[in-house]
């Protein structure tokens, strides 16, 4: 079990974000879909936290077979996917992965949302993630797989007229004003002999590159989505949704001839078990309801 935490700063306000995350994440996912790869949602919709407020339960799957490395795919299916659960109670939220093939695979990430630049030792008030453990990462100098560069997404060179930011320069984390950091406490496991420690290294780094990718894209975007209401960015995101499904379902469905049929699979891994939803004062039919807020959740207890 491998455990980090990232902090990941932009040029916005945490109330900006609310609207630039859920742009990202739609514009993102549809981006990222073609081939009979890519997300498809299979449920969204509003839910509420005893501790955190109304927010949105969403859960998606990920097809990626061609993106595994070639020493991965030599042991799964040829359709492949990981199934996502996500508790948006922003500026709080929890994503958990598992998979459709491998049970002892599991993600788990916290997420809080602050007004500064990454100084906040404890921002998940229980106990400091361990320095070693941290890692800021820079949107402007970090570098990002080549296959995801983008002129168009290059914030030295990017400015917004909607806002009069930008570009970006050395040591802007320190200078620019608004300043939020994103705080993603990130715990992997992967608990299969032989394969443990090379494949938590592997999930950590394609993690980092997601991050470095997405942030980079919610600010180099912000002209699309800035002014936008939090009604016009969920309709946006329901249109896109359908489109994803639609260009992920409509390949599967050519290739999935009788000569080369899909991997009979029921249904996916429950992405969490019941005490964890419990935690998460998340009621299921069988759980019997409490009216105490649940304790806060530890990453180290047990993902975006």
């Amino acid at each position: 079990m491998l455990m980090k935490e990232y902090r990941i700063c932009m040029p916005l306000t945490v109330d900006e974000y609310r609207i630039g995350q859920l742009y990202m994440i739609s514009k993102h996912s549809s981006e990222q879909s073609g081939g009979g790869e890519g997300v498809e949602v299979i449920c969204n919709e509003p839910q509420s936290h005893p501790q955190h407020g109304p927010g949105q339960m969403t859960e998606k799957r990920i097809y990626l077979s061609s993106k595994l490395p070639s020493w991965m795919r030599t042991f799964v299916p040829r359709i492949f996917y990981i199934t996502e659960k996500a508790w948006n109670f922003y500026p709080y939220t929890i994503t958990e992965y598992t998979c459709s093939f491998v049970p002892k695979f599991h993600i788990r990430i916290e997420t809080k949302f602050g007004n500064d630049n990454g100084h906040n030792d404890n921002v998940f008030g229980d106990s400091p993630t361990p320095p070693e453990s941290v890692s800021h990462l820079d949107i402007l100098t970090d570098p990002i797989p080549e296959k995801h560069y983008k002129k168009s997404e290059d914030l030295s060179c990017w400015e917004s007229e909607k806002t009069g930011r930008g570009p970006l320069q050395a040591g802007w984390r320190n200078t620019t004003h608004p300043i939020m950091c994103s705080y993603k406490r990130v715990q992997c496991s992967f608990e299969v002999y032989g394969l443990q420690g090379r494949t938590e290294e592997f999930i950590h780094k394609n993690i980092r590159d997601i991050l470095l990718v997405g942030h980079r894209q919610a600010v180099a975007w912000t002209d699309e989505w800035h002014g936008m209401t939090l009604d016009e960015v969920r309709q946006f995101e329901r249109e896109l949704q359908e489109q994803t499904n639609n260009k992920v379902k409509s390949t599967q469905n050519n290739t999935g001839s009788a000569s080369n049929p899909r991997p009979a699979f029921s249904r996916s891994i429950s992405v969490t078990d019941e005490p964890s939803l419990k935690k998460m004062g998340v009621r299921t039919p069988t759980m019997p309801d409490s009216s105490q807020p649940p304790t806060p959740m530890r990453l180290h207890s047990t993902p975006e």
